[in-house]
């Protein structure tokens, strides 16, 4: 079979749509279409359902574009491979992890890898679904429990817990609660109950929330609810990871805190000798160590 038409058939299929896939291809539309009537041909068989809002796989679309899809993943963990036969780090990383530990931890960090390796692509992906990682939709996880995937290798780098934070111009006018029962008299920010988030941290806002709280503020978002409390809103509840870039917050309650969250760094066995990959897992277990070093410092008596 044609790879060429395979390729522009799954380059098709991804987009939805003909003009799309030729604006990806650099190929005019008709061209697009010429080489999808005659894979048709070649297959006897409808590949999609055509309509005005663009194109819907058939059946037999659906099952070829599941074999294009696992041919394009093995040509990219192949590609991988070769690039990173070379001495140098570089190419593309696609690394993913959630939204408040990205955009509040990881992210400001990077600087320092492409310090290290100013040729690194990486393209962070910050959402809170688990990235299969098998099925490279990702080559490197940090997630906030053990992946359970076996053909994974996996390093828990720290844990974590949700803890109540507020900034001290918050404190100065609505005053410091002492108990948990005073919180019902301050304004409560946390992540919305609705909101895909790690259980220790859902079940510590469901406590508060049974403390009839008069007023809220409720993000889908760890970032969202750290801007709330750095503009003086109210308390929220923060990872305890933040508290070293961002010194102001002041801890509230701190007898409440929920229970801890481990944190892995993961990836695919296949992916074990990757330059890349060991140069991002290096980094972040620097990063994580220095961390660790500066918290145990923080915490002592003499800190």
């Amino acid at each position: 079979m044609d790879w060429d038409k395979l390729r522009i058939f799954h380059a098709v299929a991804d987009a939805g749509s003909l003009t799309h896939a030729g604006e990806t291809l650099h190929l005019s539309q008709s061209a697009v279409s010429r080489q999808i009537r005659a894979l048709e041909e070649t297959l006897n068989a409808t590949l999609f359902h055509r309509h005005a809002r663009g194109l819907i796989l058939t059946e037999q679309g659906e099952l070829l574009f599941e074999a294009t899809a696992s041919i394009n993943r093995r040509l990219e963990t192949a590609a991988a491979r070769i690039r990173d036969s070379a001495d140098e780090v570089f190419g593309e990383l696609k690394v993913t992890t959630t939204i408040g530990f990205g955009t509040l931890w990881l992210a400001p960090r990077l600087v320092k890898l492409y310090e290290r390796y100013p040729e690194l692509k990486i393209d962070l992906m910050l959402e809170e679904r688990l990235l299969d990682l098998p099925m490279r939709e990702a080559d490197v996880a940090i997630r906030m429990k053990e992946p359970s995937q076996a053909d994974l290798i996996r390093r828990r780098l720290m844990n974590i817990r949700m803890r109540l934070y507020a900034t001290e111009e918050y404190l100065a006018g609505a005053g410091t609660p002492t108990r948990l029962a005073d919180i019902s008299d301050y304004r409560l920010i946390s992540q919305s109950p609705a909101t895909a988030q790690v259980a220790a941290g859902a079940d510590l806002v469901h406590t508060l929330m049974a403390n009839d709280i008069r007023s809220t503020l409720t993000v889908n978002n760890y970032f969202g609810v750290l801007q709330a409390v750095l503009n003086h809103i109210g308390i929220g509840v923060l990872p305890d990871y933040l508290t070293e870039d961002f010194p102001n917050l002041i801890r509230v309650l701190p007898e409440i805190e929920s229970t801890e969250v481990p944190v892995f760094l993961a990836y695919p066995e296949e992916l074990r000798h990757s330059k890349r990959v060991s140069a991002f897992r290096e980094f972040v277990m620097q990063e994580i160590m220095s961390y660790r070093k500066r918290k145990v410092e923080e915490d002592s008596p003499m800190g």
